[in-house]
């Protein structure tokens, strides 16, 4: 049961880019529309109150509908409920311990790796394939700009990169 549980979380983790507070705040009716896992889905962030909209990759999607089915989750209930009465919801502490489990478990050092790194692996990725910062910071939800080039820890090196592979 934990194993399902635990590829819906990483996955949805991996594509929606959401802090640990809004991952595990999701509901049912977050991430799906009928019986149906959506490709798509925006929630209001916790910590800027501003919309966030994110993509549910097909390996997510077929993750997370096992998950809702195993679990027999509705559509009002938590996506990763709690399995004590006193919270609703697993806790950002518990997502944290297995992100630790899982960099553990590959072979990474989980003080190197955290919760944290959920959120800007996939950012990263984009950023490294695009380019583009613009279409980061819509994905991460950030106000600023100057935020993204500091959360990605863009550098002089990579503007040298950049400016090295265009020619006019």
């Amino acid at each position: 049961m934990h194993a399902v549980r635990d590829l819906a979380l990483f996955n949805l983790a991996i594509d929606s880019k959401l802090r640990g507070c809004d991952l595990v705040n999701l509901r049912v009716r977050d991430v799906t529309h009928g019986n149906q896992i959506l490709p798509r889905a925006m929630i209001m962030q916790r910590k800027t109150k501003r919309p966030v909209q994110f993509e549910v990759t097909e390996p997510a999607r077929v993750a997370v509908a096992a998950w809702i089915e195993k679990a027999k989750l509705r559509s009002d209930e938590y996506l990763f409920p709690s399995r004590f009465s006193g919270s609703p919801h697993i806790s950002t502490r518990q997502y944290a311990r297995k992100v630790h489990q899982w960099v553990a478990a590959i072979g990474l050092d989980p003080a190197t790796y955290g919760a944290h790194s959920m959120r800007r692996t996939k950012a990263t990725l984009i950023y490294k394939r695009t380019k583009n910062l613009r279409a980061v910071q819509l994905l991460l939800g950030h106000s600023k700009l100057e935020s993204t080039v500091r959360y990605l820890g863009i550098e002089v090196d990579d503007a040298l990169e950049i400016s090295e592979q265009t020619e006019i």
